[in-house]
């Protein structure tokens, strides 16, 4: 991947991961010749199933709203299967060949039992699991970042990465992200979870949510201030869906004291990076 460019690479990958909604309608094929490298992402708010071409480049994918997950924990095994079984599906019909393996990730802290769980979704989804890695380190197959720290703030977790020589020195998880936005605004618009999702992710309300959801966001910053306390960071990298959120970035930078940014396209970092890992 020499003269990479993350934006483009991520344009790319938005163009051709599709909301599940739309991939049902999908039937233009999409070139896939040679070895694939896929990636599942079970998250609390999103699955993402990805696929790459031999040279790491996104072919196809799928994404859509699934609570099979909290805390990084499976909770749903049946509907967590039953809904990658129809995106694995989905994705061979426009690929023209079958998904036989794939690669799949965990938040940093969760015990052994839980990680071998997520394993099990894949095997039985007809996906043999050629690997799992933490999703912060998934993140940065991607980013590829030298020194700072990466912070994956999910649905249900924010997961924080110490970088020291590109490599993960440091890392934690813990409860708090974009579900629990979802839930302050049906608590406060007194509206049910999925009504307050739809009203989050759309564009033309998020400025008036924005009050709403800053303590939830302070919350976000004051966990990643505290694992970062001492450990000499002087760059934030904000990845995962809840990183969508106009002025998460100025909160956190404002909260910790350290410089944060994050890429035009953060939802799909760690689902592509998940799939880089799969080298069976």
């Amino acid at each position: 991947m020499s003269d990479f460019n993350l934006a483009e690479y991520l344009s790319r990958a938005e163009s051709v991961i599709l909301p599940s909604r739309l991939s049902r309608g999908h039937h233009s094929p999409t070139s896939s010749n040679g070895r694939l490298h896929v990636g599942v992402d079970l998250g609390t708010s999103y699955l993402v199933l990805v696929a790459l071409d031999e040279k790491f480049q996104p072919l196809a994918g799928e994404y859509q709203f699934a609570q099979v997950v909290r805390d990084g924990l499976v909770v749903d095994f049946i509907g967590a299967i039953d809904r990658l079984k129809g995106m694995k599906a989905r994705l061979e019909k426009r690929l023209g060949q079958e998904l036989t393996h794939a690669a799949s990730a965990y938040p940093p802290g969760v015990p052994r039992v839980e990680v071998r769980a997520t394993e099990h979704v894949l095997e039985a989804a007809g996906l043999t699991c050629t690997g799992m890695i933490d999703e912060p380190s998934a993140a940065n197959n991607l980013l590829a970042l030298r020194e700072g720290a990466i912070v994956d703030v999910g649905g249900g977790t924010t997961g924080i990465a110490v970088l020291r020589d590109g490599k993960v020195v440091y890392s934690a998880d813990e409860p708090t992200g974009g579900t629990h936005f979802t839930l302050v605004i049906a608590g406060a618009k007194n509206i049910s979870f999925e009504e307050a999702e739809a009203l989050k992710i759309n564009p033309t309300h998020q400025e008036e949510l924005f009050l709403l959801i800053r303590p939830v966001m302070e919350k976000v910053a004051s966990i990643v201030a505290k694992h970062l306390k001492g450990k000499n960071v002087n760059h934030i990298t904000l990845v995962g869906g809840t990183a969508c959120y106009p002025g998460i970035t100025e909160v956190i930078q404002e909260y910790t004291g350290i410089h944060t940014t994050a890429p035009e396209r953060p939802l799909f970092v760690t689902p592509l990076g998940i799939a880089m890992h799969d080298k069976e």
